[in-house]
């Protein structure tokens, strides 16, 4: 039970600093209001589950021993972080006239599909392997003696991917709540750019940082 609930302590501190998920929630919620962020977090969190999938029948191990394929997902996923950024600091600077907007992967401004969402929120997770440098680092240490069995790694992924979804949802009805207010122009602007340098920079230090 305490090993569980070190667990949890540890899974919070990690869930709740900053970090792409964040972001990109943040801009879907902007873009598409509290579904549309609640659907990324749902995608983050399927995302995760897939990263503790492959913690639990052993893939992720191999991922993070074989280079050229860690390498290759996490140059993807830096991509793709970086083309979000970029289209969001697009919308600051060429902000779409209100009704007809520029498009967002081919959307309207404001009128993102939850499947959108979703699969950014997908892609954005399952293109960082530094999930499974984490969930191979991390699920083991809380299972409990002789219990590194495949059903105990996914479950402690599993709770892990809940905690990060609940979070994530909160934070899409809490940015929400002052949706109207950051839509006005200037202040849509300001937002859009801090977030599109936010997102490139974190796409950034993904694709430069060491393992």
């Amino acid at each position: 039970m305490l090993t569980f609930l070190a667990f949890i302590g540890t899974s919070i501190i990690v869930i709740v600093t900053p970090g792409p998920d964040t972001a990109t929630t943040i801009r879907s919620t902007l873009l598409a209001g509290r579904m549309g962020g609640i659907c990324t977090a749902a995608g983050i969190a399927i995302g995760q589950t897939v990263w503790a999938l492959a913690t639990s029948v052993g893939l992720a191990t191999l991922l993070v021993a074989s280079a050229p394929l860690f390498l290759t997902i996490k140059y993807l996923g830096a991509a793709y972080l970086i083309y979000l950024g970029i289209c969001a600091l697009y919308e600051a600077i060429w902000p779409p006239e209100q009704g007809s907007g520029i498009a967002v992967e081919n959307e309207p401004h404001g009128r993102v599909r939850p499947w959108i969402a979703f699969r950014q929120g997908l892609i954005s997770d399952l293109g960082n392997p530094k999930m499974a440098v984490f969930f191979t680092s991390l699920l083991p240490q809380f299972a409990p003696m002789g219990g590194s069995t495949f059903a105990t790694l996914l479950a402690l992924g599993i709770v892990f991917a809940v905690m990060t979804f609940l979070w994530l949802a909160f934070y899409a009805a809490a940015i929400h709540k002052v949706r109207n207010a950051l839509q006005r122009p200037a202040m849509r602007c300001l937002v859009e750019g801090a977030t599109g340098v936010v997102l490139i920079a974190l796409g950034l230090r993904i694709a430069t940082e060491q393992r």
